[in-house]
């Protein structure tokens, strides 16, 4: 059974260039069928998903590389496994009770609203995750973005003010100021980037 750690989509540089991307088991057998000593000491593997670098024992044949992976996968999920499970509320509809302390007023006005406290809740929970999806993608791009480019540009030319465009949310600023950089590194920049940019639906 494949495991989710070895499946995360990732890609691989050997010095400035990009060599292969796809799951991390297709990426470690191949650079471990395709690379001499020489490039494995420049060879950096990167979570598509996070923008950091992944690391992996390369000790012994490909078959044992992976059979870590996966050894190590399957103990972190048996792991995960053993956390016990609250069964309050009611599971078989997928409702899990909680607690949620709020002042007297907030108490009033909750059961004040249509259908009472529970359902006006989770209306203001879903409207907060509907608005907030787009901010939530494009953090989540701005940080994948960071941890790539300080891994593999931190000494490039503009790289802070590259940097600074990212965050600002200036997109055509900061298309511009990475645009001379090593092309394979630059091109993952900017699909690592692609939803840093997306605005707050109105």
């Amino acid at each position: 059974m494949q495991t989710e750690l070895t499946q995360i989509s990732c890609t691989a540089f050997v010095g400035g260039k990009s060599i292969t991307k796809g799951t991390l088991q297709h990426v470690v057998a191949f650079v471990k069928d395709s690379l001499d000593d020489k490039e494995f000491a420049q060879l950096l593997i990167f979570n598509d998903l996070t923008g950091k670098p992944i690391d992996i024992d390369f000790r012994g044949k490909t078959a044992e590389v992976l059979q870590r992976l996966s050894n190590h996968a399957d103990h972190a999920s048996a792991e995960e496994s053993k956390q016990p499970t609250r069964r309050v509320g009611r599971p078989k509809l997928g409702v899990v009770s909680g607690e949620v302390t709020l002042l007297p007023r907030h108490w009033d006005w909750l059961k004040s609203q249509p259908g009472g406290a529970s359902v006006t809740l989770r209306k203001l929970v879903d409207e907060a995750r509907r608005t907030g999806k787009n901010e939530s993608k494009a953090r989540a791009a701005q940080e994948a973005s960071y941890h790539f480019m300080t891994a593999m540009a931190g000494d490039f030319p503009q790289h802070e003010e590259a940097l600074r465009a990212l965050y600002a949310g200036n997109q055509d600023r900061f298309y511009q100021l990475i645009d001379d950089w090593a092309p394979d590194i630059r091109d993952h920049i900017k699909t690592l980037a692609e939803n840093a940019f997306i605005k707050e639906e109105t």
